[in-house]
């Protein structure tokens, strides 16, 4: 497919936001501005990778006339650069594509994850707590702020629930494959026969709402304090600080106390409802786009099986694209850049197969 028509108005796009930039008032929309500088790296990367593309696909055909060369020695030297080239070229194609398509408005947001212990007990509270470091060393090592905003520790170690929010570039871009029902099969400590146990957490994640997208009335509030059930000494035996949020339209209720201050856990309260009801919303949207279509990543929902982590084998496998890796120890140290890698990749094909991209 010529893409060339496509990239001509990315490129007069480029110098619309440029000018905007230029403007003397241009920050004083703070908002706006934040959201045009995004747009203005974006639409400049594209660029970029457009013209190294067409230079890769001129170096190509250079050197495949070369390879036809009488002299031996420049031939072999033409025919070396061919396979890295053809490679190159096709990142590069890959990488375009995937900047042509229309954007979804919540990848550059930060992400509320939600993980709740599932089926198993004692177990099941420790592998959420396994997941819950998981993220935090995936978030460490892509330079994001890990921030937890609410946990229910098990009496084992482990947690029953644990908010957090992850902040930084492009979060849920990357985060959303997590939502679904991570299952993990493993010997317990407490298992004297050594069998192996099944145990389930469910994950998700939610891309952070701001006050535009979600109207959210004080009549559809009540808001309740009380003390926090936590460690904390005298702090927790007299003060009122943890924080319960009731929406009453649509039943919802979310309970802070992880901050000494009630203001805190107030402010972080109303950032996890907002979340979950503008996940409720575009779940809602998404359902009437996607009825008719088939998705490769699954629906994200709470209730889909998305992964195993079996640890006899040291084996994680992604069940929506068939992916298996052998190192367990890395991913659960955060080292799941290459299974989002392939997820990331089929959505993509996915999605260009419904623009005619592909």
């Amino acid at each position: 497919m010529d893409y060339s028509p496509l990239i001509e108005k990315r490129r007069a796009r480029l110098s619309e936001l440029e000018a905007l930039i230029a403007a003397p008032d241009f920050f004083n929309d703070q908002k706006r501005a934040s959201e045009l500088m995004r747009e203005h790296r974006r639409v400049q990367e594209l660029m970029q990778d457009w013209d190294q593309l067409l230079k890769c696909r001129r170096e190509l055909e250079d050197n495949q006339e070369l390879s036809k060369s009488d002299d031996e020695e420049m031939a072999e030297m033409a025919r070396m650069e061919i396979e890295p080239l053809e490679q190159e070229i096709s990142r590069l194609e890959e990488k375009v594509q995937y900047s042509l398509l229309p954007r979804d408005t919540t990848e550059d947001r930060d992400a509320i994850v939600e993980i709740r212990a599932g089926t198993g007990g004692d177990e099941a509270s420790l592998f959420a707590g396994d997941l819950l470091g998981m993220y935090q060393h995936y978030s460490e090592a892509k330079g994001w702020k890990f921030e937890l905003m609410e946990a229910s520790p098990s009496d084992v170690g482990g947690f029953k629930e644990a908010v957090c929010r992850i902040s930084g570039e492009e979060v849920f871009r990357f985060m959303k494959y997590e939502s679904g029902v991570h299952r993990v099969q493993r010997v317990p400590a407490t298992e004297t026969q050594g069998r192996i146990h099944t145990s389930t957490a469910t994950v998700a994640v939610l891309p952070e709402a701001e006050e535009v997208d979600i109207e959210i009335r004080p009549d559809d509030l009540r808001i309740e304090t009380c003390r926090s059930g936590g460690a904390g000494g005298q702090h927790v035996n007299r003060t009122e600080s943890a924080v319960q949020i009731f929406h009453l339209p649509t039943g919802l209720m979310v309970r802070c106390e992880e901050e000494r201050s009630q203001m805190k856990n107030r402010e972080k309260g109303m950032r996890i409802l907002r979340a979950k009801l503008f996940e409720a919303k575009q779940r809602e949207e998404h359902e009437k786009y996607s009825s008719q279509r088939r998705s490769l990543i699954g629906s994200g929902g709470r209730e889909e099986k998305i992964r195993t982590y079996n640890f006899p084998q040291s084996r994680m496998t992604d069940h929506r694209v068939g992916y298996t890796s052998y190192n367990l120890d890395g991913i659960l140290a955060g080292q799941i850049n290459e299974v989002i890698a392939v997820l990331q990749h089929a959505e993509m094909q996915e999605r260009l197969a419904e623009e005619g991209l592909a």
